[in-house]
């Protein structure tokens, strides 16, 4: 089934202004409260930040789901404790992880365009949107140590990548399980 809106446009219809930023500061809320939660798991623990950032994405469409993301960071930024544990402000985005903060832009973007253009029409489908805009993540998460730190490539691997995948697939799945169950009450309900 191909669809050509977002998700927050066929539950809500035409998208006024007020409603784009009421739909923004949601976003960026749920981000920041994902990004405190901790789930215990191997080898490392993680954040449901991510998965909220894809559910900004497939939720806003890709120019507010980017925008909101945007916003996210200008609130770190400001020292908001936004992101995970608590952290915020420039020194920590200038720090080893600001390249991911940068890649969740992307993560959105890519969730939203998918969204926009209509390939989250089968779960199938959505789950391999949502692995692919996590791996976008890595392509700037992984080039600011590499540039900043001097990391090299096998410890990219084994300290910045290799713990995280399972994680980041295991939030994809669910990321594409929300929207496309949401897409279906919503078909059911018309």
């Amino acid at each position: 089934m191909r669809r050509d809106f977002s998700l927050a446009e066929a539950a809500l219809g035409d998208l006024s202004l007020i409603k784009k930023a009421a739909l923004l500061v949601a976003g960026t809320l749920l981000i920041a409260l994902a990004a405190q939660v901790s789930v215990p798991m191997f080898p490392v623990p993680m954040t449901l930040q991510t998965l909220a950032i894809m559910l900004v994405g497939f939720t806003l469409g890709s120019r507010l789901g980017a925008v909101t993301l945007l916003a996210y960071l200008a609130e770190g930024a400001m020292g908001l404790p936004v992101f995970a544990s608590g952290n915020a402000g420039l020194p920590y985005m200038m720090g080893p992880t600001g390249g991911f903060l940068l890649g969740f832009v992307a993560m959105a973007w890519i969730a939203g365009l998918a969204s926009d253009r209509g390939w989250t029409g089968s779960l199938i489908a959505t789950i391999a949107v949502a692995l692919v805009a996590s791996a976008v993540i890595y392509i700037p998460g992984l080039a600011w140590p590499a540039a900043m730190l001097g990391t090299d490539a096998a410890s990219l691997w084994a300290s910045w990548t290799a713990p995280f995948l399972l994680g980041d697939a295991v939030k994809a799945v669910i990321a594409a399980l929300i929207v496309t169950g949401a897409f279906a009450a919503m078909k059911r309900t018309r």
